[in-house]
Protein backbone atom coordinates (compact mmCIF):
# COMPACT_ATOMS: atom_id res chain seq x y z
CA UNK A 1 0.00 0.00 0.00
CA UNK A 2 2.75 2.42 0.96
CA UNK A 3 4.64 1.75 -2.28
CA UNK A 4 1.46 2.48 -4.24
CA UNK A 5 1.02 5.82 -2.44
CA UNK A 6 4.66 6.74 -3.06
CA UNK A 7 4.26 5.88 -6.74
CA UNK A 8 1.13 8.07 -7.00
CA UNK A 9 2.88 10.99 -5.30
CA UNK A 10 5.85 10.71 -7.67
CA UNK A 11 3.55 10.46 -10.68
CA UNK A 12 1.50 13.47 -9.61
CA UNK A 13 4.63 15.49 -8.89
CA UNK A 14 6.06 14.61 -12.29
CA UNK A 15 2.76 15.55 -13.93
CA UNK A 16 2.72 18.91 -12.17
CA UNK A 17 6.31 19.51 -13.24
CA UNK A 18 5.48 18.74 -16.87
CA UNK A 19 2.45 21.05 -16.78
CA UNK A 20 4.55 23.86 -15.29
CA UNK A 21 7.20 23.33 -17.95
CA UNK A 22 4.57 23.82 -20.64
CA UNK A 23 3.07 26.97 -19.14
CA UNK A 24 4.81 29.38 -21.46
CA UNK A 25 3.75 31.70 -24.23
CA UNK A 26 5.73 30.49 -27.24
CA UNK A 27 6.37 32.77 -30.23
CA UNK A 28 7.82 31.59 -33.54
CA UNK A 29 9.18 34.34 -35.81
CA UNK A 30 9.22 32.46 -39.10
CA UNK A 31 11.62 33.23 -41.95
CA UNK A 32 9.44 34.16 -44.92
CA UNK A 33 12.19 36.03 -46.77
CA UNK A 34 11.33 39.57 -45.80
CA UNK A 35 7.59 38.94 -45.55
CA UNK A 36 5.85 38.39 -42.24
CA UNK A 37 4.58 35.34 -40.36
CA UNK A 38 4.69 35.16 -36.56
CA UNK A 39 3.04 32.29 -34.71
CA UNK A 40 1.91 32.59 -31.08
CA UNK A 41 1.00 29.55 -28.98
CA UNK A 42 -0.61 30.35 -25.64
CA UNK A 43 -0.06 28.26 -22.48
CA UNK A 44 -3.44 26.64 -23.14
CA UNK A 45 -2.32 25.56 -26.61
CA UNK A 46 -4.53 28.09 -28.41
CA UNK A 47 -2.77 29.61 -31.41
CA UNK A 48 -2.64 32.95 -33.21
CA UNK A 49 -0.80 33.48 -36.48
CA UNK A 50 -0.02 37.03 -37.56
CA UNK A 51 0.26 37.06 -41.38
CA UNK A 52 1.15 34.18 -43.67
CA UNK A 53 4.06 35.20 -45.90
CA UNK A 54 4.68 35.93 -49.56
CA UNK A 55 2.61 35.07 -52.59
CA UNK A 56 3.68 34.23 -56.11
CA UNK A 57 6.69 31.98 -56.45
CA UNK A 58 7.27 32.13 -52.70
CA UNK A 59 3.80 31.00 -51.63
CA UNK A 60 4.47 27.27 -51.37
CA UNK A 61 7.84 27.89 -49.71
CA UNK A 62 6.43 30.26 -47.08
CA UNK A 63 3.32 28.18 -46.41
CA UNK A 64 5.60 25.20 -45.88
CA UNK A 65 7.74 27.10 -43.38
CA UNK A 66 4.72 28.30 -41.41
CA UNK A 67 3.26 24.78 -41.43
CA UNK A 68 6.61 23.41 -40.22
CA UNK A 69 6.65 25.86 -37.30
CA UNK A 70 3.07 24.89 -36.44
CA UNK A 71 4.08 21.23 -36.47
CA UNK A 72 7.07 21.97 -34.23
CA UNK A 73 4.64 23.67 -31.85
CA UNK A 74 2.46 20.55 -31.79
CA UNK A 75 -0.46 22.25 -33.57
CA UNK A 76 -2.95 20.63 -35.92
CA UNK A 77 -4.78 23.88 -36.71
CA UNK A 78 -4.52 27.67 -36.44
CA UNK A 79 -7.20 29.05 -34.11
CA UNK A 80 -6.92 32.70 -35.14
CA UNK A 81 -5.20 34.26 -38.17
CA UNK A 82 -4.66 38.01 -38.02
CA UNK A 83 -3.89 39.50 -41.42
CA UNK A 84 -2.38 42.86 -40.58
CA UNK A 85 -2.97 44.26 -44.09
CA UNK A 86 -3.38 43.13 -47.68
CA UNK A 87 0.08 43.30 -49.19
CA UNK A 88 1.50 40.25 -50.98
CA UNK A 89 4.28 39.73 -48.41
CA UNK A 90 1.71 39.45 -45.61
CA UNK A 91 -1.22 37.57 -47.17
CA UNK A 92 0.15 36.08 -50.41
CA UNK A 93 0.77 32.57 -49.05
CA UNK A 94 -2.57 32.33 -47.24
CA UNK A 95 -4.48 30.25 -49.83
CA UNK A 96 -1.63 27.73 -49.93
CA UNK A 97 -1.35 27.67 -46.12
CA UNK A 98 -5.11 27.18 -45.71
CA UNK A 99 -4.89 24.09 -47.94
CA UNK A 100 -2.34 22.60 -45.52
CA UNK A 101 -3.49 23.74 -42.07
CA UNK A 102 -7.12 24.33 -40.96
CA UNK A 103 -7.83 27.91 -39.83
CA UNK A 104 -10.77 28.55 -37.50
CA UNK A 105 -10.99 32.36 -37.51
CA UNK A 106 -9.83 35.11 -39.88
CA UNK A 107 -9.23 38.56 -38.38
CA UNK A 108 -8.52 41.74 -40.36
CA UNK A 109 -9.13 45.51 -40.57
CA UNK A 110 -11.94 45.37 -43.13
CA UNK A 111 -11.99 46.13 -46.89
CA UNK A 112 -8.81 46.42 -48.94
CA UNK A 113 -7.92 50.05 -49.71
CA UNK A 114 -5.33 49.19 -52.37
CA UNK A 115 -6.95 46.93 -54.97
CA UNK A 116 -4.89 45.92 -58.00
CA UNK A 117 -4.23 43.18 -60.52
CA UNK A 118 -1.67 41.42 -58.31
CA UNK A 119 -3.64 41.36 -55.06
CA UNK A 120 -7.26 41.04 -56.29
CA UNK A 121 -7.07 37.26 -57.00
CA UNK A 122 -5.69 36.70 -53.47
CA UNK A 123 -8.51 38.79 -52.01
CA UNK A 124 -11.07 36.74 -53.96
CA UNK A 125 -9.63 33.55 -52.45
CA UNK A 126 -9.58 35.18 -49.01
CA UNK A 127 -13.27 36.04 -49.34
CA UNK A 128 -14.04 32.41 -50.13
CA UNK A 129 -12.07 31.24 -47.10
CA UNK A 130 -14.02 33.66 -44.90
CA UNK A 131 -17.28 31.91 -45.80
CA UNK A 132 -15.97 28.63 -44.41
CA UNK A 133 -14.80 29.94 -41.02
CA UNK A 134 -15.41 32.76 -38.58
CA UNK A 135 -14.51 36.22 -39.90
CA UNK A 136 -13.92 39.16 -37.54
CA UNK A 137 -13.19 42.78 -38.40
CA UNK A 138 -11.42 44.49 -35.50
CA UNK A 139 -10.97 48.06 -34.36
CA UNK A 140 -8.60 49.65 -31.82
CA UNK A 141 -9.58 48.71 -28.26
CA UNK A 142 -10.95 45.29 -29.22
CA UNK A 143 -9.71 42.11 -27.57
CA UNK A 144 -8.93 38.86 -29.32
CA UNK A 145 -10.16 36.09 -27.05
CA UNK A 146 -7.19 33.80 -26.38
CA UNK A 147 -7.17 31.71 -23.21
CA UNK A 148 -4.39 32.82 -20.85
CA UNK A 149 -3.50 36.00 -22.77
CA UNK A 150 -4.63 39.61 -22.83
CA UNK A 151 -4.57 40.31 -26.58
CA UNK A 152 -5.40 43.95 -27.36
CA UNK A 153 -5.86 45.55 -30.76
CA UNK A 154 -4.18 48.97 -30.71
CA UNK A 155 -4.33 49.93 -34.42
CA UNK A 156 -6.59 49.01 -37.33
CA UNK A 157 -8.09 50.68 -40.42
CA UNK A 158 -5.81 53.75 -40.04
CA UNK A 159 -7.10 54.36 -36.51
CA UNK A 160 -5.26 54.03 -33.22
CA UNK A 161 -6.03 53.35 -29.58
CA UNK A 162 -7.76 56.28 -27.89
CA UNK A 163 -6.69 57.88 -24.62
CA UNK A 164 -4.11 60.38 -23.45
CA UNK A 165 -1.23 58.20 -22.22
CA UNK A 166 1.87 59.49 -20.49
CA UNK A 167 3.84 62.38 -22.06
CA UNK A 168 6.26 61.12 -24.71
CA UNK A 169 9.41 63.28 -24.92
CA UNK A 170 10.51 61.66 -28.20
CA UNK A 171 7.60 63.17 -30.18
CA UNK A 172 8.95 66.70 -30.49
CA UNK A 173 11.48 65.94 -33.25
CA UNK A 174 8.98 64.38 -35.68
CA UNK A 175 6.75 66.16 -38.15
CA UNK A 176 4.03 64.00 -39.72
CA UNK A 177 4.58 63.43 -43.40
CA UNK A 178 2.22 64.47 -46.17
CA UNK A 179 1.66 61.05 -47.73
CA UNK A 180 -1.25 59.18 -49.27
CA UNK A 181 -2.59 56.41 -47.07
CA UNK A 182 -1.91 52.83 -48.11
CA UNK A 183 -2.65 49.40 -46.70
CA UNK A 184 0.39 49.88 -44.43
CA UNK A 185 -1.46 52.67 -42.59
CA UNK A 186 -4.36 50.28 -42.02
CA UNK A 187 -2.22 47.61 -40.33
CA UNK A 188 -3.78 45.69 -37.45
CA UNK A 189 -1.47 46.20 -34.48
CA UNK A 190 -1.50 44.10 -31.31
CA UNK A 191 -0.15 44.31 -27.78
CA UNK A 192 0.01 40.88 -26.15
CA UNK A 193 0.31 40.45 -22.38
CA UNK A 194 1.02 37.20 -20.53
CA UNK A 195 1.29 37.90 -16.81
CA UNK A 196 4.14 40.41 -16.51
CA UNK A 197 5.46 39.74 -20.03
CA UNK A 198 4.44 42.13 -22.82
CA UNK A 199 5.19 42.20 -26.53
CA UNK A 200 3.99 44.27 -29.49
CA UNK A 201 3.46 43.61 -33.21
CA UNK A 202 2.33 46.49 -35.48
CA UNK A 203 2.49 44.95 -38.95
CA UNK A 204 3.79 47.56 -41.42
CA UNK A 205 2.41 50.55 -39.53
CA UNK A 206 3.74 53.76 -41.08
CA UNK A 207 5.59 56.46 -39.16
CA UNK A 208 2.54 58.72 -39.39
CA UNK A 209 0.30 56.12 -37.75
CA UNK A 210 3.01 55.28 -35.20
CA UNK A 211 2.92 58.98 -34.36
CA UNK A 212 -0.86 58.87 -33.92
CA UNK A 213 -0.48 55.95 -31.52
CA UNK A 214 2.41 57.28 -29.47
CA UNK A 215 2.10 61.09 -29.52
CA UNK A 216 1.77 63.35 -27.68
CA UNK A 217 1.15 60.64 -25.10
CA UNK A 218 2.47 57.06 -25.02
CA UNK A 219 -0.65 54.86 -24.94
CA UNK A 220 1.30 51.59 -24.89
CA UNK A 221 3.65 51.90 -21.92
CA UNK A 222 6.69 49.62 -21.93
CA UNK A 223 7.17 46.16 -23.43
CA UNK A 224 9.71 43.40 -22.94
CA UNK A 225 9.94 42.40 -26.60
CA UNK A 226 9.48 44.46 -29.75
CA UNK A 227 8.79 42.38 -32.86
CA UNK A 228 9.82 45.24 -35.09
CA UNK A 229 7.26 46.68 -37.46
CA UNK A 230 7.94 47.26 -41.15
CA UNK A 231 10.31 44.27 -41.51
CA UNK A 232 13.00 46.07 -39.53
CA UNK A 233 12.79 49.24 -41.59
CA UNK A 234 12.75 52.47 -39.61
CA UNK A 235 10.65 52.31 -36.46
CA UNK A 236 10.50 55.82 -35.01
CA UNK A 237 12.35 56.82 -31.86
CA UNK A 238 9.03 57.98 -30.40
CA UNK A 239 7.91 54.35 -30.64
CA UNK A 240 11.05 52.26 -30.10
CA UNK A 241 12.67 54.41 -27.42
CA UNK A 242 9.42 55.15 -25.60
CA UNK A 243 8.35 51.51 -25.17
CA UNK A 244 11.87 50.56 -23.97
CA UNK A 245 12.07 46.91 -25.13
CA UNK A 246 14.65 44.65 -23.52
CA UNK A 247 14.95 42.72 -26.79
CA UNK A 248 14.06 43.42 -30.41
CA UNK A 249 13.55 40.92 -33.25
CA UNK A 250 13.68 42.24 -36.82
CA UNK A 251 11.81 40.15 -39.38
CA UNK A 252 13.98 41.48 -42.21
CA UNK A 253 15.20 40.05 -45.51
CA UNK A 254 18.65 40.19 -47.02
CA UNK A 255 17.75 43.32 -48.99
CA UNK A 256 14.80 44.51 -46.92
CA UNK A 257 15.08 46.20 -43.55
CA UNK A 258 17.89 46.51 -40.99
CA UNK A 259 19.51 49.37 -42.90
CA UNK A 260 21.75 51.86 -41.05
CA UNK A 261 19.11 54.46 -40.14
CA UNK A 262 16.85 51.77 -38.68
CA UNK A 263 19.65 49.94 -36.85
CA UNK A 264 20.87 53.15 -35.21
CA UNK A 265 17.45 53.69 -33.66
CA UNK A 266 17.15 50.08 -32.52
CA UNK A 267 20.64 49.85 -31.04
CA UNK A 268 20.40 53.17 -29.18
CA UNK A 269 17.05 52.32 -27.57
CA UNK A 270 17.20 52.86 -23.77
CA UNK A 271 17.26 49.60 -21.83
CA UNK A 272 17.88 47.41 -24.90
CA UNK A 273 19.89 44.30 -24.11
CA UNK A 274 19.94 42.54 -27.49
CA UNK A 275 18.82 42.84 -31.09
CA UNK A 276 18.03 39.61 -33.00
CA UNK A 277 17.72 39.37 -36.79
CA UNK A 278 15.94 36.83 -38.99
CA UNK A 279 18.49 37.56 -41.75
CA UNK A 280 21.87 39.14 -42.21
CA UNK A 281 21.08 42.35 -44.08
CA UNK A 282 23.13 43.51 -47.03
CA UNK A 283 21.53 46.93 -46.47
CA UNK A 284 23.44 47.19 -43.19
CA UNK A 285 26.53 45.13 -43.99
CA UNK A 286 28.88 44.11 -41.19
CA UNK A 287 29.01 47.70 -40.00
CA UNK A 288 25.44 47.52 -38.70
CA UNK A 289 24.99 43.78 -38.17
CA UNK A 290 24.59 42.19 -34.76
CA UNK A 291 26.92 39.31 -33.79
CA UNK A 292 26.29 36.18 -35.86
CA UNK A 293 24.91 34.19 -32.94
CA UNK A 294 21.88 36.55 -32.97
CA UNK A 295 21.19 36.07 -36.73
CA UNK A 296 18.98 33.15 -37.72
CA UNK A 297 19.75 33.07 -41.47
CA UNK A 298 23.14 34.51 -42.48
CA UNK A 299 23.00 34.28 -46.30
CA UNK A 300 20.70 33.60 -49.22
CA UNK A 301 23.76 32.81 -51.36
CA UNK A 302 27.16 32.27 -49.75
CA UNK A 303 29.36 35.28 -50.66
CA UNK A 304 33.11 35.10 -51.08
CA UNK A 305 33.37 37.58 -48.21
CA UNK A 306 30.88 39.45 -46.07
CA UNK A 307 30.56 43.08 -47.13
CA UNK A 308 31.70 45.55 -44.51
CA UNK A 309 29.90 48.59 -45.92
CA UNK A 310 26.13 48.74 -46.35
CA UNK A 311 24.75 47.88 -49.78
CA UNK A 312 24.01 51.06 -51.75
CA UNK A 313 20.48 50.96 -53.12
CA UNK A 314 19.96 52.06 -56.75
CA UNK A 315 18.67 55.59 -57.42
CA UNK A 316 14.98 56.30 -56.92
CA UNK A 317 12.90 54.99 -59.79
CA UNK A 318 15.48 52.35 -60.69
CA UNK A 319 14.52 48.70 -60.20
CA UNK A 320 16.70 46.97 -57.63
CA UNK A 321 18.13 43.58 -58.62
CA UNK A 322 16.01 40.66 -57.39
CA UNK A 323 17.16 38.85 -54.29
CA UNK A 324 18.73 35.44 -54.89
CA UNK A 325 16.31 32.56 -54.54
CA UNK A 326 16.45 31.02 -51.08
CA UNK A 327 14.35 27.87 -51.07
CA UNK A 328 16.63 25.78 -48.88
CA UNK A 329 16.81 25.39 -45.12
CA UNK A 330 15.45 28.32 -43.13
CA UNK A 331 15.47 28.89 -39.39
CA UNK A 332 13.03 30.66 -37.11
CA UNK A 333 13.63 32.54 -33.88
CA UNK A 334 11.65 31.18 -30.94
CA UNK A 335 10.62 33.09 -27.83
CA UNK A 336 9.34 31.34 -24.70
CA UNK A 337 7.87 33.69 -22.07
CA UNK A 338 6.90 32.92 -18.50
CA UNK A 339 4.17 34.59 -16.47
CA UNK A 340 6.66 36.28 -14.13
CA UNK A 341 8.12 38.23 -17.07
CA UNK A 342 11.14 36.01 -17.70
CA UNK A 343 11.61 35.07 -21.35
CA UNK A 344 14.09 33.10 -23.43
CA UNK A 345 14.98 33.72 -27.08
CA UNK A 346 16.51 30.90 -29.14
CA UNK A 347 18.16 31.02 -32.56
CA UNK A 348 17.23 27.65 -34.06
CA UNK A 349 20.10 27.77 -36.56
CA UNK A 350 22.78 27.39 -33.89
CA UNK A 351 20.55 26.78 -30.83
CA UNK A 352 22.11 29.77 -29.10
CA UNK A 353 19.67 31.03 -26.50
CA UNK A 354 19.56 33.76 -23.92
CA UNK A 355 17.24 34.14 -20.95
CA UNK A 356 16.07 37.60 -19.88
CA UNK A 357 15.40 37.50 -16.17
CA UNK A 358 12.87 39.72 -14.45
CA UNK A 359 14.32 43.17 -13.88
CA UNK A 360 13.23 44.80 -10.58
CA UNK A 361 13.50 48.20 -12.28
CA UNK A 362 10.71 47.25 -14.71
CA UNK A 363 8.25 46.01 -12.09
Amino acid sequence: MRSTIIFLVIALTAGIGMAQAQRTLDIYVVDVEGGNAVLFVSPSGESVLIDSGNGGAGAARDAGRVAAAAKDAGLTRIDHLITTHYHQDHIGALPELASRVPIREFIDHGPNVQPGAAIDPIMDQYAQLNTKARHTVVKPGDKVSVAGLDWRIVTAAARTLSGSGSPNPYCAAFKPQDAQMTEDDHSVGSVITFGKFRTIHLGDLTLNRQFDLMCPGNRIGTVDLLIAARHGNVNAEFLTHAIRPRAIITNNGTRKGAQPDAMKIFLSSPGLEDLWQIHFSLLGGQEYAVPGMFIANPFDQQPAALPLAPYVAPPAGTQAPPAPVHDGAAFYIKVSAQQDGTFTITNTRNMFSKTYRVSPARN
